[in-house]
């Protein structure tokens, strides 16, 4: 049976074992001196060699030097035996550490083999029969505590062993939880990152070409200025971005109000228009509405062509707000949506925005018109 359980509850049963063995010794040691036995006096010194050999063992992780010294127990014990003390408590003490450290064949034969010799030297130093119903019953005591110790150990080695695996599934789902959340935050960052820097950069590239190649020089200064307030309004996203990660157009605006400004920078030739009474809605899905229109804008401005006029609709009403962007560009193959590794990073950062929200989405398109609709439901106030 193994004696390397270093939990807390484990030590205490070994440490009551091993009291319960020493004190039973030191009864043996006490008596011979109590009665004034001739042979005292080597009886103690028995006594405290076996305590000492039994220290030095309890302390001793080696199992080649353990079987040793549980040896030179026994060895020490046969002693007691000879010098005619009364032994019978040191054998209840070996046996229960023949019981707690072997497996149950060899106890039980370590055991019978120890009470016969015993019984033996006793009868013939006495000729009695009644010599061998001292060991008898210690050998059957030492069993019954025997096995109740080890079914104790046994249950408790198991809780413990319960516990530790309790904790390190505990460990192993907080280190899963803490990649997912590092996962999510980062693929949050990417949308971020995406719907609001990547877009006023590429606003500010298409804006600097067309004023390149525009042969007026007022319409050239005025793509120059826009492209400006395009960057102007990029630093403030991405400063915002850094704060809180909220739309910096939101900032002290209505949606409305932000949405406007975010068609207003468009290069493309954008239209806002409100229909219905606008209700309060969460931060967030005002924030994803915001970056959907970014999103679909920029896409508008790269993909739809020269001189795209595109028109976004924000609806109240039947308990959800809507958003659609209709551009009349030059259209694309929506079949094309349904494979993974052909969707465009924009699109598919803005269907998770709007999933992870509760939201419905939905593209369309043919040659000269696309549309991309959003709608969220609107909480009731009670």
């Amino acid at each position: 049976m193994s004696t390397t359980f270093p939990t807390p509850s484990v030590e205490r049963l070994r440490w009551g074992l091993d009291v319960l063995v020493l004190a039973l010794a030191l009864v043996v040691a006490v008596r011979a001196v109590l009665l004034g036995e001739s042979n005292a006096g080597a009886v103690v010194a028995l006594v405290v060699a076996f305590g000492s050999l039994y220290v030095v063992r309890s302390r001793t992780r080696s199992s080649g030097m353990r079987s040793g010294l549980l040896v030179a127990l026994v060895a020490d014990w046969a002693g007691l035996v000879l010098l005619g003390a009364d032994a019978a408590y040191v054998s209840l003490g070996l046996f229960l550490v023949f019981l707690t450290e072997l497996a149950w064949a060899p106890a039980l034969a370590c055991i019978i083999t120890l009470t016969t010799a015993d019984a033996i030297v006793g009868f013939f130093r006495e000729e009695s029969a009644e010599v061998f119903l001292a060991p008898v019953l210690g050998a059957v005591l030492s069993v019954l505590l025997g096995a109740g110790y080890r079914v104790l150990f046994d249950v408790t080695r198991s809780q413990q062993e319960l516990i530790g695996a309790l904790q390190r599934t505990q460990a192993e789902l907080a280190e899963s939880e803490r990649a997912a959340g590092q996962a999510m935050e980062r693929q949050r960052l990417a949308r971020e990152i995406h719907d609001t820097v990547a877009q006023g950069l590429s606003s500010i590239q298409l804006l600097l070409h067309a004023a390149e190649a525009e042969p007026l020089p007022e319409r050239a200064t005025s793509r120059v200025r826009l492209a400006r307030e395009t960057a102007a309004a990029s630093l403030v996203e991405a400063r915002r971005m850094v704060e809180e990660l909220a739309p910096a157009d939101l900032v002290g605006s209505s949606l409305s109000a932000a949405l406007q400004r975010v068609c207003d920078r468009s290069v493309a030739d954008v239209r806002f228009v409100v229909d219905g009474e606008p209700q309060t809605i969460s931060t967030p899905t005002e924030a994803a509405l915001v970056r959907v229109t970014q999103s679909a804008l920029a896409n508008v401005e790269q993909h739809a062509g020269p001189g795209v006029r595109a028109v976004v609709t924000l609806s109240w009403g039947g308990g959800r707000v809507r958003l659609d962007i209709v551009d009349d560009g030059r259209g694309f193959d929506t079949s094309i949506l349904a494979s993974a590794t052909s969707r465009s990073f924009g699109l598919e950062t803005m269907t998770q925005r709007v999933e992870e929200l509760g939201g419905d989405w939905s593209v369309e398109s043919e040659p000269g018109r696309t549309a991309v609709g959003v709608s969220f439901p609107v909480e009731q106030e009670d």
